[in-house]
């Protein structure tokens, strides 16, 4: 049998002709090809250092099992002991290694042990500060709040140990702990609930936890130098699981590494929390348990970083076979890898009609013509597909969809700009994308744009936001796909952004200005020669930082906002191309690869990862080219795919996203089919929903049914769950009633020339659904209108049946 690796590094059997399925927990894993042991170094700095060690074995349908109590261990160099439980323990000073073995599979595991003779005294950054952490006594509902409780405050989760230090042993005279006698220390008496304490038991006595702080306060409650506790990497393993059912079990184990080289197992010290605990639930001691079909993630949080773990679960009756599924782009082979895993098979590739349906809408935001319909199906060429999106990209409606999608998150609106800015802003935006500007140079283009509003209208930029750390939020979640607003008060609980990345990254916008032009109703901006941001904890003043990056070198008189544009947009930037990227890929598929988009952060990793990487790169190999990009993405397989009702989540991208017509959408679907045009104001007849310009569209249909107001750069704005309010106003609301029965409408203009009943189903169902009617569907409507004694109200019920059914309001 051929055995290959995946892209993810899991082992696949190419061809698997007799497998049987593992069922339950009880089952035996199918004889295992591979062996890991984690860590797989393992590194041993003082006598009280007890790593955990865990053992997975992998099989050859890529399923994985912990087998940490089934493998034999050998202790080479006697350094260290080995319990069954999996721990290692120092013995004495030097290096040896384990040898670990599960039948003919053997790992060797490299163990350095140093100072085994030497209790590490207690340290407040390494282990006073998580102890409080897990017992939640800085959390946002405990101590952690910003007025804290009953008079005693922390850091949230221990962000200022210095603030947290001092609190503890020097706030109410010192009162909260007691060297002399540790045990009586009210820190702990309350702890514990032998003092009375609103917070409840937080610790239980001669816990580990406990004991921490115990010794802790024996040696003197002190503070160790910083830096020889900062915390500068976090890793959980496995990183990924395949569980082949309910009620599989794996322990995870979580190290931390510090800047001085050494690292420690935290596993009893972080927080961890799944993201789907129907599919994989996890202890607080960190042992992962299966439950329905599904894929979750395993937060760990400790100090001020998380990191994650991927969680597979499949069905019992999941086949392990794999058929032959073609790849049209190698999109799909990283799909299809995952589906492996998953033991899922893709659907098959929708019809022509529901393709011309579906990239028609994601294109254009219009539904294609009955003429497009019946020259798209007639056409014979193999590649029409692809030249059906090259003409679609060459419409101006497209520059009207993406100068749209961008003015919503830019916040080009009438409460903050001038309407004459608005307008040409909005102008501005579709020009760029008309003219096939690089996404990149677009965003530097608004970076550093100035000049007055009018004559530059990318100067609007700093118009609708004109404090710097509201600017820095803003470009931050637009451009990155990063939220700092946490920041801005506290580190970020989950995240690596810190209070002075947060004004580090404000100082590029500290020396924007503004002021009135001759037209009074003009805004200049430019750049002042000085104006700085301050932290707001200390008052200091803070250079210009990129987001995880150095602090530049800017030259006085130079623009700081020209230097971030560079940084911004540099191909080495970790996050821009590969945001934009997802932000194009949600328009196609309804969803992010990561979800919400603008929400990148470790505790919210892509569904593929692979893919994620390989769209940003993709970006920037086209030369940050928009339509080259949805080129490739409507030539994959998995654009392609047919919708089928199963369970399985739409991440998996098994099968074609259902996805409810948006707002703008749905009004000229219906505009369309009707025959009748939507009259908005300030525009002409015949001007698409798409070219309205800012957020107040003065349409109650479009209010309706979740176009954003603008008030905000998140992409949450724009709603797309049905409501109550939306299918009433489909049922017996004027939007549809007005364009039935107008005169220059579709249904009057069919009733006039008195085509026969087959010629206006086929027309119907073409404008509506882009085919024809089926067998089924002709027949019964045929015999319907026959028997009606009114036609022409049989005409009309049938129109509205067509626009209220869910194959008309729905993309699929």
């Amino acid at each position: 049998m051929k055995i290959r690796d995946t892209a993810h590094g899991w082992l696949w059997l190419a061809s698997l002709l007799l497998a049987s399925t593992v069922s339950g927990a009880e089952e035996p894993l199918a004889t295992a090809v591979r062996l890991e042991v984690f860590p797989d170094r393992i590194q041993i700095d003082h006598g009280g250092d007890h790593p955990r060690v865990i053992v997975v074995a992998t099989d050859a349908t890529g399923l994985t099992r912990d087998v940490t109590a089934e493998v034999s261990v050998t202790v080479r160099g006697e350094v260290v002991t080995w319990d069954p439980e999996g721990r290692c323990h120092p013995r004495q000073d030097g290096e040896g290694q384990l040898e670990v073995r599960l039948g003919e599979l053997r790992v060797e595991v490299p163990v350095v042990v140093q100072d085994a003779a030497r209790p590490r005294a207690a340290s407040f950054h390494r282990d006073v500060l998580p102890v409080l952490t897990r017992a939640g006594c800085n959390g946002g509902a405990c101590h952690g709040s910003a007025a804290g409780k009953n008079g005693f405050r922390l850091s949230l989760f221990g962000f200022d140990a210095t603030e947290d230090h001092r609190r503890l042993t020097r706030e109410l005279r010192g009162r909260r702990i007691d060297p002399a006698v540790p045990e009586g220390s009210l820190l702990l008496t309350k702890a514990t609930t032998r003092v009375t304490h609103q917070g409840g038991q937080r610790l239980q006595e001669a816990s580990p936890g406990y004991d921490t702080l115990l010794r802790w306060i024996a040696d003197g409650a002190q503070r160790d130098a910083p830096e020889r506790g900062l915390l500068v990497g976090l890793d959980v393993a496995p990183a990924q699981l395949v569980l082949g059912g309910p009620d599989w079990k794996q322990q995870l184990v979580v190290r931390a590494r510090y800047a001085d080289g050494s690292d420690r197992d935290v596993t009893d010290l972080a927080l961890l929390s799944s993201s789907n605990d129907e599919s994989a639930a996890v202890s607080a001691d960190g042992q992962v348990t299966s439950g329905r079909p599904g894929e979750a993630y395993v937060m760990a949080r400790f100090g001020t970083l998380a990191e994650v773990s991927q969680v597979l679960v499949l069905a019992d009756s999941a086949a392990a076979i794999w058929p032959d599924v073609p790849e049209l782009h190698p999109i799909d082979a990283f799909v299809h890898d995952k589906l492996k895993k998953m033991r899922q098979v893709p659907a098959d590739v929708c019809s022509d009609e529901v393709f011309l349906r579906r990239v028609s809408l994601d294109v254009l935001g219009l539904l294609p013509t009955a003429a497009e319909v019946t020259t798209f199906l007639a056409d014979t060429a193999p590649d029409k597909r692809a030249s059906l999106v090259d003409s679609l990209l060459g419409r101006p409606e497209f520059s009207d969809v993406w100068a749209m999608q961008w003015a919503e998150v830019l916040r080009v609106e009438s409460e903050r700009l001038e309407p004459k800015g608005m307008y040409l802003y909005t102008q501005y935006l579709r020009e760029a994308f008309a003219r096939d500007v690089p996404i990149d140079q677009l965003v530097r283009d608004l970076l550093t744009s100035q000049g007055g509003n009018f004559t530059q209208p990318a100067a609007n930029f700093y118009l609708t936001e004109r404090d710097p750390k509201s600017i820095a939020e803003n470009v931050a979640q637009v451009f990155l796909g990063i939220r700092i607003q946490c920041a801005q008060c506290h580190n970020h609980p989950f995240e690596r952004w810190t209070m002075d990345d947060y004004y580090s990254f404000a100082a590029f916008f500290g020396r924007i200005g503004t002021k009135r032009a001759e037209d009074p109703r003009e805004t200049i901006v430019s750049t002042r020669g000085s104006g700085e941001v301050r932290h707001a904890r200390d008052n200091r003043v803070m250079p210009p930082k990129f987001l995880g990056g150095a602090v530049p070198e800017i030259a006085r008189s130079a623009d700081r906002r020209a230097v971030l544009a560079e940084w911004l947009t540099s191909p080495n930037n970790p996050w821009f191309a590969a945001n934009i990227a997802n932000r194009v890929w949600a328009r196609f598929f309804g969803r992010g690869l990561v979800e919400p988009v603008d929400d990148v952060r470790v505790s919210n990793p892509p569904s593929h990862p692979e893919l994620h990487r390989w769209l940003g790169r993709r970006l920037v190999e086209t030369g940050y080219d928009l339509r080259a990009l949805i080129r490739d993405i409507t030539a994959s397989r998995t654009y392609q795919l047919a919708a089928r009702p199963d369970e399985l989540p739409s991440s998996a991208y098994a099968k074609a996203p259902v996805r409810r017509l948006s707002a703008e959408q749905l009004l000229e679907a219906i505009g369309r089919v009707a025959g009748v045009p939507t009259k908005f104001r300030g525009l002409p007849l015949g001007a698409r929903a798409t070219q309205v310009a800012g957020g107040r569209s003065n349409s109650y249909f479009l209010d309706t049914f979740g176009r954003p107001r603008r008030t905000s750069p998140c992409a949450c704005e724009r709603r797309s769950e049905p409501t109550l309010g939306q299918a009433l106003h489909l049922i017996n609301g004027p939007t549809v009633e007005r364009k039935l029965r107008a005169k220059s409408g579709r249904l009057q203009r069919l009733l006039a020339s008195e085509a026969p009943d087959g010629v206006i189903l086929e027309d119907l169902w073409r404008a509506a659904y882009a085919r024809s009617p089926r067998v089924d569907e002709r027949e019964r409507w045929l015999a319907e209108l026959a028997a009606a004694p009114d036609r022409a109200s049989m005409l009309e019920d049938l129109f509205w049946a067509v626009l209220n059914s869910k194959e008309f309001l729905f993309n699929h």
